[in-house]
């Protein structure tokens, strides 16, 4: 049994696998939650950790201590050819959902997004090298930088249910620029892509990304997981390559 642990810019999850796949997910308010589940703990044999954020280096080496536990970086042995130029500032999270989507699909074109805090753009060849891809502000970014930098403009709140194209007051204005405006940037990426490898396969990850699903006139897959297999997949593959 494995434990995969996702640590992003709002949220903190850990999966649990075993040889079958995902057994659950538990999202966590600080990483103390997760040394303190003892039980969960005591589930797994090996553990990994995936981080795109500094400073918490004292809870690798506590669950070290306790499990044999993979700190996903730049070094760790992965299955692709990892030809971005800066490698070492690389979120794992990009890289991660790249290798989960590499071990459904592989020697394939395959484009991930993943929606969360930023949309992220990751793209690998059919050669299985990592070219690198994009990154925008999430849906949250955006209506808090509309906030924060104007004068007037509210802090407006996501809501999913909205479908208007056309906003009669500032907040169903807001509304509309936001929402329609990622969907319409994430298709439009999307078809880039499709222009230049015109059999490319689309995932869709991240927290977000059921809604994107349901909005997108390009055909495309979802695995809002994808990150966490990710990070199960690097670690099998390190133990298959001890």
């Amino acid at each position: 049994m494995n434990l995969a642990i996702d640590i992003g810019n709002t949220r903190i999850k850990s999966a649990l696998f075993n040889q079958n796949g995902l057994i659950d997910i538990i999202h966590h308010p600080n990483t103390d939650d997760i040394l303190n589940n003892t039980d969960r703990l005591a589930q797994c044999q090996h553990i990994v950790i995936g981080s795109v954020v500094d400073g918490h280096e004292s809870f690798y080496q506590n669950l070290n201590a306790l499990k044999p536990t993979l700190l996903f970086t730049s070094t760790t042995k992965i299955p692709l050819r990892n030809l971005y130029q800066s490698s070492a500032t690389l979120g794992s999270d990009r890289l991660s959902a790249s290798i989960g989507a590499y071990y459904l699909c592989p020697n394939t074109n395959m484009l991930v997004v993943d929606i969360g805090t930023c949309i992220k753009y990751n793209f690998t060849d059919s050669q299985n090298n990592y070219l690198g891809g994009g990154i925008s502000p999430g849906i949250k970014l955006r209506f808090k930088a509309l906030n924060q930098f104007t004068s007037k403009l509210p802090l407006v709140e996501s809501d999913f249910t909205f479908n208007t194209l056309i906003g009669t007051n500032t907040q169903n204005s807001i509304l509309s620029g936001v929402l329609t405006g990622a969907v319409a940037e994430v298709d439009g990426i999307i078809t880039k892509y499709k222009e230049q490898y015109p059999n490319l396969i689309c995932v869709l990850t991240g927290g977000d990304c059921e809604y994107f699903a349901k909005q997108l006139k390009n055909s495309i897959f979802v695995s809002p997981n994808l990150v966490l297999k990710g990070l199960n997949d690097i670690l099998n593959y390190n133990l298959e390559h001890l």
